[in-house]
């Protein structure tokens, strides 16, 4: 079972500051992440730990499997779930060294499970071979535009070993009109203001990861894919998931 980490020696329960976010809003991308990284397990962007469980409980039963990768790894929230879940090898990639630096550190080698390899590189275009049973991902595709996405798919279908798996939990639109949807509308529309007037840019959308257009790009890159409730997170009032599990197969 994954473990939800706590901050290690050296760290505080207190993050990133506000002039810290406002430096790292003003960098591209990839520069924002190697400023955040320190302090980026003590902010509300990691993926919670309810969401790394349900997902590891789902695939458990599937399991084991040889070789993992975490997509996207930033600090290696789903290092963990791969670590219980494979045998042989874990990679975690990601474009910051910052991230990565972090990841290295709260995920150190152990005389038992799978051997760990740390990899900087750009998801869009994966500098790894056809080698992966099970790749997973968890909150980074907000910084991959609708554009990029078919590119990006097609990378991890071809890493993949035949019969191998992509998943990843997509979390439910909220309703129209309530709190978080004009949270995440508002905090969309001033991504878009920001990068129109200001260079480099920082992408990061929280409302263009829509379940049709992800599941048609995955059926066009090659994958047969499967949906699932993940339970343990519970429904809304309308009976709908809260999260679903994104299961893409390599054909």
């Amino acid at each position: 079972m994954p473990r939800t980490r706590r901050p290690g020696p050296g760290r505080t329960a207190q993050g990133p500051t506000l002039p810290q976010l406002a430096v790292q809003a003003l960098s591209s991308t990839r520069r924002g992440y190697d400023l955040l990284a320190p302090a980026f397990d003590r902010t509300s962007y990691r993926t919670p730990a309810a969401v790394l469980d349900a997902t590891f409980d789902a695939l458990r039963p599937h399991g084991p499997f040889r070789t993992g990768l975490d997509l996207c790894c930033g600090t290696g929230a789903g290092i963990g779930v791969l670590r219980g879940l494979c045998t042989d090898r874990v990679t975690g990639l990601d474009f910051s060294s910052g991230m990565l630096a972090v990841a290295r550190t709260a995920h150190p080698p152990t005389r038992t499970g799978p051997r760990l390899h740390f990899v900087r590189g750009d998801a869009r275009a994966l500098p790894l071979a056809p080698a992966f049973d099970l790749a997973v991902s968890f909150g980074a595709f907000g910084h991959f535009l609708p554009a990029e996405r078919p590119g990006l798919f097609a990378q991890v279908h071809r890493v993949l070993r035949p019969g191998g798996r992509f998943v990843f939990p997509v979390a439910a639109p909220p309703p129209v009109g309530s709190r978080p949807y004009w949270q995440l509308w508002g905090f969309d529309t001033a991504m878009r203001v920001r990068n129109a007037l200001w260079r480099p840019r920082f992408t990061m959308y929280y409302r263009t990861f829509r379940l049709p257009d992800v599941l048609r790009d995955l059926e066009a890159a090659g994958f047969a894919v499967e949906l699932a409730a993940l339970e343990p997170l519970g429904r809304r009032a309308d009976g709908s998931p809260r999260c679903r599990l994104v299961t893409a197969h390599r054909r």
